[in-house]
């Protein structure tokens, strides 16, 4: 697509959000509806698009793609009702008589930016709290996963003209000439080098932006956890996708005393749900040079699981390495692959304290016992969200809102937080006629002054 016909797009969109269409409650709830119905419609398809794209089974690709879009989907028709409504709050004894109200508006257009490793998931959940918020979106999926990429802009053709929702489709020179265009948000999920230049590029608009973004999220394992229980749970997240997951347990901190134990426990959980061939039930990396890249990272000497890799089909073992340190080239950039570094502490304290001399990661996991432990790193600790005793699963929520810290992004969405990200809150003061208090108004006299630090005290 042209710069040219990007740009008609945008202008497009701009002219039907002026009309106020998509102002109206119940015109947002059809349009969910209508996407709602489409994805049920198009589930088979679906699936096997993201097979081509990434080897995921069908199984893994509606548990953690189609079916968290419509569970998003059936949360945010359950209460959009709510969210849109002005919302009451006190009003100031100095403004008497009046009425002080939120009212939620939508940004106007929104271009939500999508990444390729979950890339169903990643471009609708977003577009499902932008349509709710009463936006026109412009969704641009990666062009690393062009099936589900086209699939995706079939399917959204068919539920919405593109003067509401468009699709654009491409690569690098389709991402420059949306990023000249002035939306009015931009949702950008990805590379933090890229997620640099997303911001860079609204700012020359003042155009606000939600950044959902990456970093090496530590998983700690202290001497009180169940070994078994949290083996079986990192192996689960950290090997989900191939890696190829924004949250993934990036490395593994361990207590020195329980480290040989956790070890031997993850090569047993790695064989138990992954089998003696682990390359039949992997997928796959999405591409040859992130291929290559995973494969500087290992270091041979210590790898004591894995490490084998198919260059035909993309596929890289369940790896994992052990006496790894800080300086390693395996701890110098975020992984991003299905390989685990396992480092080891002496105390909580030295861990909490290593971890924050770090750039904030998006997610953090500690598996303990102790309640105190968990308080204790979840309190000290910088990062976006995470678990205690499991990894991965507080994202799976439109209860909560999911996002980034610091360097691992900025804004979150989910739910009301994500009906939040694409709104901007109106401050409205409702003031009545039949009465106006004269201390405002020159000339000011003592008894207004009296009345003035009485009420603003």
């Amino acid at each position: 697509m042209t710069a040219e016909e990007i740009r008609a797009i945008v202008d497009r969109q701009r002219t039907y959000f002026r009309t106020g269409a998509t102002l109206d409650v119940d015109f947002r709830l059809r349009a969910l509806d209508r996407l709602a119905a489409c994805i049920r419609a198009n589930e088979t398809a679906i699936g096997e698009a993201i097979r081509q794209d990434l080897g995921k089974s069908a199984f893994e690709s509606y548990m953690c793609e189609t079916g968290m879009v419509l569970s998003e989907l059936r949360y945010m028709r359950t209460h959009l009702r709510r969210f849109a409504r002005d919302r009451s709050v006190r009003t100031p004894l100095a403004q008497f008589h009046a009425r002080s109200y939120v009212k939620p508006s939508p940004y106007g257009v929104v271009l939500v930016m999508s990444p390729w490793n979950y890339p169903f998931m990643l471009s609708l959940e977003p577009l499902v709290d932008a349509i709710a918020s009463g936006n026109t979106v412009v969704v641009k999926p990666s062009a690393y996963a062009p099936r589900t990429g086209e699939l995706i802009a079939r399917m959204l053709r068919v539920c919405f003209p593109e003067e509401y929702v468009a699709v654009v489709t491409g690569g690098r020179a389709e991402n420059t000439a949306l990023l000249e265009q002035h939306f009015d948000y931009i949702f950008f999920t990805g590379s933090q080098a890229v997620g640099r230049e997303v911001m860079r590029r609204a700012a020359e608009h003042l155009t606000p932006v939600t950044l959902e973004l990456g970093g090496k999220s530590p998983c700690i394992v202290d001497r009180t956890a169940n070994l078994s229980l949290a083996a079986r749970r990192i192996v689960f997240g950290k090997y989900l996708n191939c890696g190829q997951t924004c949250v993934a347990p990036d490395y593994l901190y361990c207590d020195r005393r329980v480290k040989d134990e956790l070890a031997e426990k993850l090569k047993e959980q790695v064989a138990a749900q992954y089998g003696a061939h682990p390359l039949e039930n992997m997928g796959r990396i999405v591409n040859e040079k992130h291929f290559d890249r995973l494969l500087k990272l290992m270091d041979p000497a210590k790898v004591i699981l894995g490490g084998g890799a198919c260059r035909e089909t993309l596929q890289i073992e369940p790896t994992i390495m052990d006496g790894v340190r800080f300086a390693d080239p395996v701890m110098g950039e975020e992984i991003f692959g299905p390989i685990l570094p396992i480092l080891t502490f002496d105390s909580l304290e030295e861990a909490a304290a290593r971890i924050e001399e770090r750039p904030h990661p998006l997610a953090l996991y500690i598996f303990t016992g102790s309640k105190r432990a968990a308080q204790y790193v979840t309190t000290r600790c910088g990062f976006g969200g995470g678990c205690v005793n499991d990894v991965i699963i507080h994202l799976a929520t439109s209860e909560m809102g999911f996002g980034g810290f610091g360097e691992s992004g900025m804004g979150a969405y989910h739910g009301q937080k994500g009906f939040a990200a694409f709104s901007h809150e109106k401050s409205i003061v409702d003031k009545k006629t039949w009465l106006d208090l004269p201390m405002r108004y020159q000339p000011y006299r003592d008894i207004h002054d009296k009345l003035l630090h009485r009420f603003l005290r």
